[in-house]
């Protein structure tokens, strides 16, 4: 009696030792997808009304007013030499009325004490005014 145990023929008893990726990408194909559609709906999940920036140059309007200090510490309204603080003052309350409210710059010298330029300061909080800048000019660049 005899039994059949196979071919001689060895090709059909190798061991595959190649991985089949297939189902691997399908799955993970099917994981980005969920990934992708749940990630959106996660992060914003609470509505907030977001503020809107505006980018705006920063440029001497004519609307802005400009007082200068000198090194002796007067006061100049624009090229108009100011008598004292309390004529700054009621010059600036006038201008703190207007709606919008026009921005007050300030050039001071390099050389003049901070005591003017606080005192025009102090005179801007006195008569209203909200929008105080100083002017100031760039630095040379470098090898110049």
């Amino acid at each position: 009696m005899g039994m059949n145990v196979g071919s001689m023929d060895d090709e059909e008893d190798r061991v595959v030792s190649e991985i089949n990726t297939t189902p691997l990408v399908d799955v993970m194909l099917v994981l980005l997808i969920i990934f992708l559609i749940t990630i959106p709906v996660v992060t914003t999940s609470i509505k907030v009304d977001l503020p809107k920036e505006t980018n705006q140059l920063r440029e001497t309007a004519p609307e802005n007013i400009i007082i200068s200090v000198d090194r002796a510490g007067n006061f100049y309204w624009y090229d108009t030499k100011m008598p004292n603080a309390n004529a700054l003052v009621e010059r600036l309350k006038k201008v703190a009325t207007m709606n919008p409210q026009p921005e007050l710059q300030i050039r001071g010298d390099l050389a003049a004490n901070y005591e003017p330029v606080g005192r025009v300061l102090y005179a801007a909080q006195r008569a209203g005014i909200i929008k105080v800048g100083f002017i100031t000019e760039p630095t040379a660049p470098a090898g110049r």
